[in-house]
């Protein structure tokens, strides 16, 4: 992608993002730079005393001195522990308490998104930006930008120093800096690159184990296991090469900078040794100091381009994340009506609607529905039965036409108020992992069991709940597969009867169910559909024709619209051929339509 190839050491226009999560903990984020330059300074401090103590006090043999700076070295010592505490401490609890504010701001934008937005986003790659991606940002205030901060400032500190100490040493040191400085920006471009490969193909792999694992039986059904084995085998395979290259990269920078290292202390050694022995100004504190200075002074940089790898990692998880957040795909709740009550007369003027540019799904649809009336849909495959019901919902937009709701436009009430005087049941019913009773509230505790019991037992569904273990705290697990399609089904009816909304919508809400649970369910439509206003999606005619009106859909146009006993008497018309053809037609002894 263009951003990963133009991304730089560091993204100043993504970083401004992330401190705006920042700002709450002001106070933190300063300790944490204070900190860092203290933790510089000690660090580079340890290693002057040392040499100071051999000079002035090993070398001359004078113990009391020695002594006495032996306790300042120790006082050092414990500072540095201290504000390295401080530093890791902080520098991670501001990073976990950015995580969560940005984990928190991410799940309430996804919560609102279209429902356009996850027919084109894979569920796994969602997973991965809300999981793993987010908990890589940890590492640009535990591991990352801090880290660097504190080592450059601590590099600063130990130059200075050695140009103090020795000009002529520090020539050594820096004669072979730039060998360390070509190295490490070689390493961080190719690790750059390879980092990008492995978030990729770990998005690739949770993609793949999302969707086999909520297709398991279609993979099982079709006898697919050994291919979709095979094809797991590839994918993971990618991502093994992805980080070995890695691996790689590491194993061959590392082993480099070790060498230059040793060869500074050679020089260092046998420049600074020749110094000593023709009685120059070098001492052997200096050469130490030296010694231990170049070892400073290389780690971090080495360092630095691990810390780097992890900064850059974070920096585009960053991205992959804002770019979430800074999307536009939210429904515009920009209305401010709030009712506690509609009556439920709904409209339908001159509705158009495509999902793809150009194919229409809805060609100006006019459909009136009255307060308590009972309407049903009825039509071929993709004829716009269930776009109706998405677009009286609102989870997509109208392109043409109008929608009203007791005379007010659905885009002028609060989104929040208009969908809580709907109820839906669908055709696939979601059940959440956790008991029977929490899936009929969801989870609302304001719900008594009572009432939960009660109403049960007026739709009928009571009787299959008491039979199992448990009862109405029966754990249905992942997605209610302990229970059967039609016990799903009869679950989601009471969950609707239970809102008592003045709107109700069923789509498909009888096709997965047995004779017997039908039965049930169509004592439940008749209790629940009582003195509300209903539109039924259906193609069992037991279902259709208690409707008071029938809207037959083809192709996104109203063909023909009445009650049952008006349109079978039409020997021509869409609904009559239909009804003849799966009922009359002894050959064909069908329940359905459509």
């Amino acid at each position: 992608m263009k951003f990963y190839k133009n991304l730089k050491f560091f993204d100043l226009r993504l970083f401004r993002k992330v401190l705006r999560f920042v700002e709450p903990y002001r106070k933190t984020y300063h300790l944490v730079l204070v900190t860092a330059i203290l933790l510089s300074v000690v660090s580079t401090a340890t290693p002057y005393l040392l040499k100071v103590t051999i000079d002035n006090y090993i070398v001359p043999k004078d113990y009391s001195g020695m002594v006495l700076f032996l306790s300042f070295l120790l006082m050092t010592l414990i500072l540095e522990v201290v504000f390295q505490f401080l530093f890791v401490f902080y520098a991670n609890w501001l990073g976990q308490k950015v995580v969560q504010d940005i984990r928190l701001e991410l799940f309430q934008k996804l919560m609102n998104f279209k429902i356009s937005y996850y027919d084109q986003s894979a569920v796994g790659r969602l997973v991965t930006r809300v999981v793993s991606d987010i908990e890589t940002i940890v590492s640009i205030f535990s591991q990352g930008l801090f880290m660097i901060i504190a080592d450059l400032l601590k590099m600063a500190v130990i130059i200075a120093l050695m140009i103090v100490v020795s000009v002529e040493l520090s020539a050594i040191v820096f004669l072979c800096f730039p060998l360390v400085i070509i190295t490490t920006k070689w390493f961080q471009h190719v690790m750059k690159k390879a980092f990008e490969d492995v978030r990729r193909e770990v998005g690739n792999i949770n993609t793949f184990v999302q969707e086999r694992i909520s297709g398991m039986k279609i993979v099982q059904i079709f006898h697919r296991e050994h291919l979709e084995q095979k094809k797991f085998e590839a994918i993971n395979n990618h991502l093994k090469k992805a980080w070995l290259k890695t691996v790689w990269y590491n194993s061959f920078f590392f082993p480099i900078t070790e060498i230059i290292s040793s060869l500074t202390i050679g020089l260092l050694v046998w420049y600074g040794g020749l110094r000593v022995v023709f009685g120059d100004s070098i001492t052997f504190g200096s050469i130490f100091l030296f010694i231990q200075l170049s070892q400073m002074l290389y780690r971090p940089l080495r360092q630095i381009a691990d810390k780097f790898n992890t900064l850059q990692m974070g920096m585009v998880a960053s991205e992959r994340i804002f770019r979430i957040l800074d999307d536009s795909q939210q429904l515009e709740n920009d209305g401010l009506i709030e009712k506690s009550h509609i009556f439920g007369n709904i409209h339908l003027d001159n509705v158009s609607f495509s999902y793809v540019p150009g194919e229409k799904v809805l060609k100006g649809i006019n459909i009136s529905i009255h307060q308590g009336e009972t309407i049903a849909i009825v039509g071929p495959t993709g004829a716009g039965k269930s776009t109706i019901i998405n677009l009286i919902s609102r989870f997509y937009e109208r392109q043409k036409g109008k929608i009203t709701i007791d005379g007010i436009d659905i885009q002028d009430y609060q989104l929040d108020n208009l969908r809580k005087h709907i109820a839906i049941v669908l055709q696939d019913v979601f059940l959440f992992a956790g008991s029977l009773k929490e899936n009929i509230t969801l989870f609302d505790d304001s719900i008594s069991d009572d009432l939960v019991v009660s109403a049960a037992k007026k739709i009928g569904v009571d009787k299959f709940i008491q039979n199992l273990p448990g009862q109405y705290e029966f754990d249905v697990k992942e997605r209610g597969n302990m229970l059967s399609s039609g016990q799903r089904q009869l679950i989601a009816f009471l969950r609707a009867y239970i809102i008592n909304p003045p709107i109700l919508i069923l789509d498909e809400a009888t096709s997965s169910v047995d004779s017997y649970s039908e039965e049930i369910i169509q004592n439940a439509i008749g209790q629940i559909t009582k003195n509300k206003t209903s539109i039924i999606i259906a193609h069992r005619l037991a279902t259709i024709k208690n409707a008071d009106r029938i809207v037959v859909l083809d192709k996104g146009e109203v063909i023909e619209m009445g009650n049952h006993s008006e349109l079978i008497k039409n020997p021509n018309g869409y609904y009559s051929k239909f009804f003849n053809t799966q009922i009359l037609d002894p050959s064909n002894q069908i329940d359905t339509l459509y």
